[in-house]
């Protein structure tokens, strides 16, 4: 054994240590600890690796015609940090260039380098498949085990023999030590930056939670001049960043912060960066004033970070985080506008989909109202041409009636009203009909005192009676009664129940209106599932619809609702 390769070999695993610890600093270095590279990222990890083993051969010490290098630490940590092909192309690569250097040990160090990846790399697989990570004092073992087979190919493939052996015998034990301890060495390095990673991505995360609970409100609204100077203002608190900008894809939003003389909000956009942001639609970091691109020539702002707003796939708009002289963008200001710009891009699209619902919530409305409006007002004005000659008076009234019906179906449009506005408008209805049918129809309210002034859905009520009345008492030759009733059951719970003893349905009315889809829908399918669904949509579970239903017996619609919740607290309740 030459002890004296000792010291010389340490020293120069040392400069390879160093030059390893600076590619940590590479972005697809920082993927690969987080398990999230592509196969990209990981052939530039092969490249990164690849040159630290050219370095480890070309700072060895050339000993009898061979060597003694630190080549074995990047073959062996590309294999232990990413798995076999990393550690395999790595050892190619090193390999090969080993044996184009020449010497008696060439084929063999070219040999030994490619398996020690790919051990390396199998090691990791079998970790991994065990839910197991890659500690230092698995590198250690690792990195000893492939510096003795190294030698062991050595003696099998080097000649001649006794100067194979001889080379062994010197170099063995120096290059096992040195080289084991430099791979655990660096081992212990990537885990400091993979804490180091993962605190960053903490403080990440808790920064883009302070401010998505103090900024989901004004999303709500979509991407506008309020909305995005509250974002922005917000994220100015919460992060030590010199200015906070939003803009769609024409004007700027918001500005706030340093640059707030030139970068004026309603102006079209200026900077070059955020222009090639909207058109590449990827994130871009400008490192100087000239790549942000401002036209001021004293702008302050010097460093800046932009990330693109998405809504179903198209920019709707920029995030811009920007940094004077005093101090420059970190790596958490990075994960933190990348964050904040997948949260608002998110709330974006949810906007989006609620406004979608409650145009498609209208459309359902108006469409209910052109179909039950025509036969209704047929039958209606039928009804009163027959009094006016001999019931002048009553006809008078129905027409009344008939003008308060229309007038209120027309203004509330599934607004909000109160329960007093909706019971007018259903006896206004019932007005017309037991004027058709006389003795057959008869009403009956039971209405707790105190109720007619809880705010409920405009229509959710109407088209339960006129089912009722149509569906469930006309087909009765002598008609029957319906029963309208509104109660408290407790402080937060209001029930409204519309009965009748008419004859009843053996059927789920739901399921008979999801069967008559494709044909001719009758009255009680839509209103029904109108009313169960703008329930379900407003309030979601445990409020809805509840219907009981016997055939020749009769139907009992029961609706129950929270107390104090109307239009402007629509968004608390999930849809």
């Amino acid at each position: 054994m030459n002890v004296a390769l000792m010291v010389p070999l340490a020293e120069r695993t040392a400069v390879l240590i160093v030059a390893a610890l600076l590619f940590t600093r590479v972005r697809a270095f920082r993927s690969i600890l987080n398990q999230q590279a592509t196969w990209r990222e990981k052939a530039v990890m092969v490249l990164i690796f690849s040159a630290i083993s050219i370095l480890g051969t070309y700072n060895g010490i050339w000993y009898q015609d061979a060597i003694a290098n630190s080549r074995v630490i990047g073959t062996v940590v590309a294999g232990l940090l990413a798995g076999p092909w990393v550690g395999l192309l790595t050892g190619l690569v090193a390999g090969i260039h080993r044996y184009s250097l020449g010497g008696f040990t060439d084929l063999a160090c070219a040999v030994s380098t490619i398996s020690e990846g790919l051990i390396a790399g199998l090691i990791y697989q079998y970790r991994r498949n065990r839910n197991q990570g890659i500690g230092w004092t698995t590198a250690l073992g690792v990195g000893f085990v492939a510096e003795w087979m190294q030698m062991g190919i050595i003696l099998l493939l080097a000649s001649p023999y006794a100067e194979a052996l001889a080379l062994v015998k010197s170099i063995s034990i120096p290059m096992s030590v040195v080289n084991s301890l430099g791979v655990a060495i660096l081992i212990i390095i990537i885990d400091l930056v993979k804490k180091e990673e993962d605190r960053i991505g903490a403080l990440q995360a808790q920064r883009t939670m302070q401010v998505a609970d103090k900024t989901l409100s004004y999303l709500r609204q979509g991407l506008n001049y309020d909305s995005a100077k509250k974002v922005a203002e917000e994220i100015l608190r919460t992060t030590r960043v010199a200015a906070v900008a939003i803009t769609d894809t024409r004007t700027v939003l918001a500005h706030v912060g340093a640059g707030s003389s030139h970068h004026v909000v309603g102006e079209g956009i200026t900077t070059k960066a955020t222009k090639e942001v909207i058109l590449t639609k990827e994130m871009m970091i400008a490192r100087t004033k000239e790549e942000i691109g401002c036209k001021e020539p004293n702008c302050l702002l010097r460093y800046a970070i932009l990330v693109p707003l998405m809504r179903r796939q198209e920019v709707a708009g920029v995030l811009k985080l920007y940094q004077d002289r005093s101090r420059k963008l970190s790596a958490v200001d990075l994960e933190l506008v990348r964050g904040l710009g997948n949260f608002i891009s998110t709330q974006l699209e949810l906007a989006e989909l609620e406004k979608q619902s409650r145009l498609l919530a209208d459309a359902e409305i108006k469409a209910l109202h052109a179909q039950i409006n025509p036969h209704f007002l047929f039958n209606a004005l039928n009804t009163i041409v027959s009094f006016i000659r001999f019931r002048p008076e009553q006809a008078r009234e129905l027409l009344i009636h008939l003008g308060e019906y229309f007038r209120r179906n027309l203004h509330d449009s599934g607004g909000y009203v109160s329960l007093a506005g909706e019971l007018e408008h259903i006896e206004a209805y019932l007005a017309i009909e037991r004027a058709r049918f006389g003795d057959k129809l008869h009403v009956k309210y039971d209405i707790e005192a105190g109720v007619e002034r809880v705010t409920v859905p405009g229509l959710i009520l109407q088209p339960l009676v006129e089912n009722a009345v149509k569906h469930g008492l006309l087909p009765k030759r002598e008609g029957g009664t319906v029963k309208i009733r509104a109660r408290r059951l407790d402080t937060q719970t209001l029930e409204l129940t519309v009965a009748d003893d008419g004859v009843g349905m053996d059927q789920d009315p739901f399921l008979m209106a999801q069967a008559q889809k494709d044909g001719k829908r009758r009255l009680s399918g839509i209103g029904l599932t109108n009313v169960r669904s703008r329930l379900c949509s407003i309030y979601g579970e445990p409020y809805g619809i509840v219907i009981e239903s016997e055939s020749g017996r009769g139907t009992t619609c029961t609706i129950q609702l929270p107390v104090g919740v109307n239009a402007s607290a629509k968004s608390v309740h999930r849809g």
